[in-house]
């Protein structure tokens, strides 16, 4: 999978199965997984397209992505090349987007080194669209390409000023909250999904309520929640209005999610209700297996994450329950540029692998949350449970919250701006024992050094 990501090189496994209805199976496969707003994964060189005639007469159609997103491992070009004939598959893998993304704009630049398709992070689609939308195909217009097979939401992040669509939605990123039922119980604090979700429905700061109960009876040596950032991340997600208006102006400063969900944060750190680490960090990870918080943040793709850094020890302690409010965390698009070498190839091969049969496929195998409305009709996803948590019907819980996750205002800057706020302002305060008010101020200034307000 790939997303919204940051940088280290990581994987998954998923185990998923059905619920009774339809077929039970087990399924593993690697993924990469964000890490504060960019991605991570494993990878080869990514520089030339490689796009042309192979040696046996066949065309090659590359494509460009960044870490994992799973295609090749879950055998769909293999699949695609058997639907084809002629057609033969070649990916060029980066491994991390803060590399791959601005090579692409070079690439799109010089209109040379470009791959057939090319991959974009949801933190980048905004400006891809509206400031290089003339530099790709319109998939809008694409023979087959149906709109209503994606989520509104999905299908509107790609979507210019001037309503060309650059890209057709792979994944995303529908938060859940996973969290240690023998933690909670200790605690004081129902460990049934449904009830959990319950402590908190409708506004993350029921969360932090939820945080400010566990830490009177908390366990020795445990915190609520893992990071403060996570809690930010969260919440302001849940918002379609953030760091840009609707007119396209930089409002980080005075903006509601942003203020709201800052002072959540800044809540949870002043009531030691988190474990002061930095998520993907190697304490994070050893956090997981040390067992010492009890909740976290965490989309479809962390699931397998977890799984690994928990370890059999915490098999029969993990369940998901339902966000307080509908957010999403991650997610890329297939785009195709305007000077690719095999472009009516290349559109036709991003169509088939971003249908919902092919993305139910890939949830199974990659556990990459469709972002197609229909596959999440689908007996693969809709009855999906991941037995190490519990059998949680993951399906049902994440589905539910991606079909309400609010259309986000995008900007050019998104991913820089919520990296500088949690990295930076949250850190300094959580870590280093700044005020709210330095942490905040530190943020901004790395911010206003990037961004031209």
């Amino acid at each position: 999978m790939h997303t919204s990501r940051n940088t280290s090189p990581l994987h998954r496994t998923s185990h998923l199965r059905h619920r009774p209805g339809s077929r039970r199976l087990t399924a593993s496969g690697l993924a990469a997984v964000l890490a504060a707003g960019l991605l991570a994964g494993c990878a080869q060189d990514g520089g030339g397209s490689g796009s042309g005639t192979s040696a046996d007469g066949k065309t090659v159609v590359s494509v460009g992505v960044f870490g994992v997103f799973g295609y090749k491992q879950a055998g769909l070009y293999d699949e695609y090349e058997k639907l084809n004939p002629g057609i033969k598959i070649k990916e060029n893998s980066t491994e991390r987007n803060e590399d791959y993304y601005p090579a692409l704009l070079n690439h799109l630049t010089a209109n040379s080194g470009l791959s057939d398709i090319q991959a974009v992070e949801v933190g980048n689609i905004n400006e891809v669209a509206n400031l290089h939308s003339d530099k790709f195909v319109d998939m809008a217009k694409a023979e087959g390409v149906d709109k209503s097979a994606w989520l509104p939401w999905k299908w509107d992040q790609a979507k210019a000023e001037n309503g060309k669509v650059v890209g057709l939605g792979t994944d995303i990123g529908p938060m859940g909250v996973c969290y240690r039922k023998d933690l909670f119980k200790k605690a004081g604090l129902p460990t049934d999904r449904k009830d959990v979700a319950e402590l908190w429905a409708g506004d993350w700061a029921k969360y932090v309520e939820t945080g400010e109960d566990y830490m009177k009876d908390a366990p020795k040596g445990t915190a609520f929640t893992d990071a403060a950032a996570g809690l930010y991340n969260g919440s302001v997600s849940s918002y379609a209005v953030k760091n840009y208006d609707r007119d396209g102006k930089l409002i980080y400063k005075k903006s509601e999610a942003v203020e709201k969900s800052w002072d959540l944060a800044m809540q949870a750190v002043e009531g030691k209700m988190t474990g002061k680490l930095k998520q993907f960090d190697k304490a994070w990870d050893q956090a997981y297996a040390n067992g010492t918080f009890a909740s976290v943040i965490c989309p479809p793709w962390m699931l397998g994450y977890i799984k690994e850094k928990s370890g059999p020890k915490g098999a029969d302690a993990w369940d998901v329950a339902a966000p307080p409010r509908p957010a999403n965390w991650g997610g890329s698009f297939l785009t195709v540029p305007e000077h690719a070498k095999n472009k009516d190839e290349a559109v036709k091969l991003a169509k088939w692998l971003t249908a919902p049969e092919q993305q139910a496929k890939l949830f199974e195998k990659q556990a990459s949350f469709p972002s197609s409305s229909k596959a999440l009709s689908l007996p693969a996803v809709a009855d999906a449970e991941h037995e190490y948590f519990d059998d949680a019907p993951i399906g049902e819980i994440f589905s539910d919250a991606a079909k309400d996750i609010p259309t986000a205002v995008l900007g050019p800057k998104d991913q820089l701006i919520q990296e500088n706020i949690g990295n930076i302002g949250i850190l300094q305060v959580e870590q280093q024992g700044k005020s709210p008010e330095e942490g905040w101020n530190a943020a901004v200034k790395k911010i206003d050094d990037a961004v031209e307000d």
